[in-house]
């Protein structure tokens, strides 16, 4: 009878230590869950990549080709490569880093305007031009 209450009382030690454990293993998930990033997204609501049409103010355009792997490479309308290099887009603002020896990272903001149009700005010549998304 010793034995029997011996092996029920260690079976009760044993379930209360397994249980105190798994909430551990609960909050581990929960925060790993929480640790992964949102997508930004581009200002029109869509992924940050795809191919754009830039128009500029004088009404020259080009083609943006914004790739999902961090490149991009800007192609003017006659097919000649422009430029080149990687891009992060960040919370109202698309930000490039050209394929040239000590480039540094630049930021445009944009957003939609008033009047429904998306709009990006180089805030070093105060140049804004329009993006219209390509369809793919």
């Amino acid at each position: 009878m010793k034995r029997i209450a011996l092996v029920a009382a260690l079976a009760v030690i044993s379930a209360c230590s397994q249980s105190a454990e798994a909430p551990e293993a609960e909050a581990t998930t929960e925060t790993t869950a929480e640790a992964v990033p949102a997508e930004v997204m581009a200002a029109d609501g869509g992924p940050a990549y795809g191919k754009f049409k830039i128009t500029q103010a004088d009404g020259t355009s080009f083609t943006d080709d914004v790739r999902p792997d961090g490149t991009y490479t800007s192609t003017a309308a006659d097919g000649t490569v422009m430029q080149s290099g990687t891009w992060v887009q960040k919370p109202g603002e698309y930000c490039t880093t050209k394929d040239e020896e000590g480039a540094v990272e630049e930021c445009y903001p944009e957003k939609i305007d008033d009047k429904g149009v998306w709009i990006s700005s180089n805030t070093k010549t105060g140049e804004t031009v329009m993006v219209e998304r390509l369809p793919e």
